[in-house]
């Protein structure tokens, strides 16, 4: 019997944001928990430190529901696991679901995790790697390793392609600043 490969950690999700090609929009979202243990919720999911994570109370599947207020353009999901410090409590098997709302979400992937210890990279994008448009993500833990029955998630990034502008406009110096803004006062 073979022994599946571990899944292999992404790169950091800020190194993504420092190319310029995507931005965070999770703040844009409203996020909601199908449980949580009290302090350990959506604040914990969200507050930018790996040491912290949501844990689940209750039975599976363990929901993460983030709504946004318009159709938005996604393109890459991050979720920060740790095999190593969560053991029974590190998923095994995600979906991930997009749809207007509760009632037609449709699954766009299915990860299996093996042991994951960093950051997962999810692509949220169709068979032409365009970016999906949505309401709504939910991330539906569907299995924990050793048959855990809670999870936990250290960390969830959402992110949105920048649109590249038609508009070209440069860096100038402060003087060249200046100089414009003077030039249009007159």
């Amino acid at each position: 019997m073979t022994t599946p490969n571990k899944t292999p950690p992404g790169a950091d999700p800020k190194q993504l944001e420092r190319t310029g090609t995507v931005r965070e929009i999770g703040s844009q979202a409203v996020w909601s928990l199908s449980s949580c243990k009290p302090g350990f919720g959506v604040d914990q999911l969200r507050d930018d430190n790996l040491e912290t994570y949501w844990q689940s109370d209750g039975s599976q599947p363990h929901l993460v529901n983030i709504q946004f207020r318009r159709k938005t353009t996604v393109k890459t999901l991050c979720i920060y696991a740790d095999y190593k410090s969560d053991e029974s409590y590190t998923p095994s098997k995600i979906s991930v679901r997009v749809g207007n709302n509760f009632h037609n979400l449709q699954e766009i992937r299915q990860l299996e995790l093996v042991e994951p210890s960093g950051w997962i990279h999810v692509p949220l994008t169709d068979n032409h790697k365009k970016p999906t448009r949505t309401f709504m993500i939910q991330i539906a833990v569907l299995a924990n390793h050793q048959n855990g029955r809670d999870t936990h998630m250290r960390q969830i990034k959402i992110y949105t392609p920048v649109e590249e502008s038609s508009i070209g406009i440069s860096s100038c110096s402060a003087e060249e600043d200046h100089n414009f803004l003077y030039l249009n006062q007159q």
